[in-house]
């Protein structure tokens, strides 16, 4: 009896070895759908680095500088990147998904990690027209780095913001 249990034991468990399924056959879509957050809005602090005044000034900023400029500015906050290598390759994917799934199109995306001290400001086809990469950089090395450290990361994004609405106006 235990000898005929034991093979049905085989019989049963032994397929599912051979033919489960592995993780490679997953889309790509699928993957960043998981790594993304369903919505957004013009701020996203999901590293929670900043108070919630803040969070309300700034937004109201971005969102009074798409009125005015009509060019959308989103801001992100992370504290990893994973599944990603870094926050530039992050951000383009951030940036694609954004305007395919979720279709708001932002002009310019600001990506931020205190924990992995980067950021990434990236721009659409909209945005390049008006802000170049040597504008960025400028923008970045003397605008936001500065006040990001001391400390200040709402300061250093309020003036990234501010200057990047002066170059789309």
């Amino acid at each position: 009896m235990k000898k005929i249990l034991l093979l049905v034991s085989i019989f049963i468990l032994l397929p599912s070895t051979f033919f489960g399924q592995s993780g490679k056959g997953i889309p790509q879509n699928l993957t960043t759908e998981n790594t993304f957050s369903k919505s957004y809005s013009h701020l996203n602090d999901f590293e929670k680095i900043l108070t919630s005044n803040q969070i309300t000034t700034l937004n109201t900023t971005l969102k009074s500088s798409e009125k005015k400029s009509g060019h959308k500015i989103i801001v992100v906050t992370i504290s990893s990147v994973k599944p990603y290598a870094s926050v530039p390759e992050y951000a383009y994917h951030l940036q694609k998904y954004l305007s395919d799934n979720l279709k708001l199109n932002p002009a310019i995306l600001i990506v931020l990690s205190k924990e992995l001290r980067q950021i990434q400001i990236q721009s659409s086809n909209k945005g390049l027209n008006k802000l170049t990469e040597e504008e960025t950089k400028n923008i970045i090395n003397n605008f936001a780095i500065p006040e990001f450290k001391k400390g200040d990361f709402y300061k250093g994004l309020e003036n990234a913001v501010t200057q990047i609405v002066k170059k789309l106006e």
